[in-house]
């Protein structure tokens, strides 16, 4: 099995920046493709970015495109999402995964999931 755990969310003025962090534990001799979606409160998750195994197909989804950058470092078992020019839209939970196959913005896709890490942007 996978454990995943995400950090580095926080309370941040707009226009900050912050960058969140997925490490993985367990059974991690096996690459995956990764995965950041996000919640907000009385929203649906959706799809934000998308990585894979080797790190050279990066995806974003629209709203984040020019603002966040997706990259990992597989000696460490860790991916990394840099998010510039943070907005109050882009307050949510966001959550990291790993998957096997299937469409990256598929959250149906993703077999391992974290706990969470807040992103609260606000003045």
């Amino acid at each position: 099995q996978v454990q995943l755990g995400e950090s580095g969310g926080g309370l941040v003025q707009p226009g900050s920046s912050l960058r969140l962090s997925c490490a993985a534990s367990g059974s991690t001799s096996r690459t995956y493709a990764m995965g950041w979606f996000r919640q907000a409160p009385g929203k649906e998750r959706e799809f934000v970015a998308a990585i894979n195994l080797s790190g050279s197909s990066l995806y974003y989804a629209d709203s984040v495109k020019g603002r966040f950058t997706l990259s990992r470092d597989n000696s460490k078992s860790t991916v990394y999402l840099q998010m510039n020019s943070l907005k109050p839209e882009d307050t949510a939970v966001y959550y990291c995964a790993a998957r096997y196959s299937g469409a990256y913005y598929e959250s149906r896709s993703y077999v391992y999931w974290g706990q969470g890490t807040q992103v609260t942007v606000s003045s």
